[in-house]
């Protein structure tokens, strides 16, 4: 496995200035924003599509700095009930797999989106109980949705021989390891997890079983380095799902944290065991969202930690067992 970062704290920078810093601190992969959420400040999607000579030059700065690009992101909504939206999202991620096929990276990150409840709502429903039974209906509905778009979808990944990374991430549709199995099942098998165990961690999931019931599919195209705090008087009172604003962390009952701060060193060389165990070889990319800290001190802090807890060689025979 090596380390990587998704460089979306670093957006403020060039390129080439963020590749310098990464490479210097020990990180061996970027995972570039090419649209959503994460944005595309370092890697315009449209131009490199475009451009072969664009393409050549970022290659020759990540050849420069000793970097590989793990994934190509885009987290959005492509069900969103509004047409507009959703057809932006979905041509921001078809335009993202067309790329990775063009610069030959296997894998794009993403969300699986959500849609609304019923065909006639305006905004996405995140489902969280089949009761009242209308909820059951309406999850039912969603699905319906989800499978229609990401079967043509998958295809399309397919084709360009690139894997769909989902997130798991509370809400949208696909929000845990059985979520994500179903939807690999209505598909193919380009779609899988991009495994960010910060989401799991709040909803009371234990990371290491979701990577064996992952991994027993094959279904892990992608890591997150990204830990989690839940704060116990806090959760005591108002549970986890909270609504509080990030930026009033005291009264969250639970923080996105740097690697090491949410859980110790111990569990994250446990996790890594664990992704080994299952065959997974690829990127741990260090996804920084801690309030308490700095971006650059935070991604520090993460890469020391994870480079003690990778392993740099494979195994050898089991002598010990012969």
């Amino acid at each position: 496995m090596d380390i990587g970062v998704l460089t979306v704290p670093l957006g403020g920078e060039s390129r080439p200035d963020a590749f310098e810093y990464l490479s210097g601190i020990g990180v061996e992969a970027v995972e570039l924003g090419v649209g959503g959420y994460p944005g595309q400040d370092h890697t315009d999607r449209e131009a490199l599509l475009a451009d072969e000579d664009a393409r050549e030059a970022l290659r020759a700065e990540l050849d420069e700095h000793g970097l590989r690009v793990s994934a190509f992101a885009t987290h959005n909504n492509p069900l969103h009930p509004d047409d507009e939206t959703a057809a932006a999202a979905d041509h921001e991620l078809r335009q993202a797999v067309e790329l990775a096929d063009e610069f030959g990276v296997d894998t794009v990150t993403c969300f699986s989106g959500l849609p609304a409840g019923g065909p006639n709502d305006e905004v996405p429903n995140w489902i969280t109980a089949p009761w009242p039974t209308e909820h059951a209906e309406a999850e039912a509905y969603q699905w319906e949705v989800a499978e229609d778009y990401w079967s043509d979808l998958a295809a399309h990944a397919d084709h360009h021989g690139v894997d769909l990374a989902i997130e798991l991430h509370p809400n949208m549709l696909v929000y845990e390891p059985h979520g994500m199995l179903r939807l690999r099942e209505a598909t193919n098998e380009r779609v899988g997890a991009n495994f960010d165990p910060s989401h799991l961690y709040w909803q009371g999931i234990d990371v290491t079983e979701a990577i064996r019931v992952l991994g027993e599919h094959d279904a892990i195209h992608h890591v997150h380095a990204k830990d989690t705090k839940v704060y116990e008087s806090q959760s005591r009172e108002k549970g986890v799902l909270d609504t509080t604003d990030y930026d009033d962390s005291e009264n969250r009952s639970w923080l996105f944290r740097s690697v090491g701060y949410g859980h110790g060193e111990g569990h994250w060389k446990d996790v890594v065991s664990t992704l080994r165990m299952v065959g997974y070889d690829g990127a741990l990319s260090i996804e920084h969202e801690d309030a308490l800290t700095s971006s650059r001190e935070g991604m520090e802090k993460a890469v020391d930690l994870l480079k003690r807890a990778r392993f740099e060689t494979t195994p050898g025979d089991a002598y010990w067992a012969e």
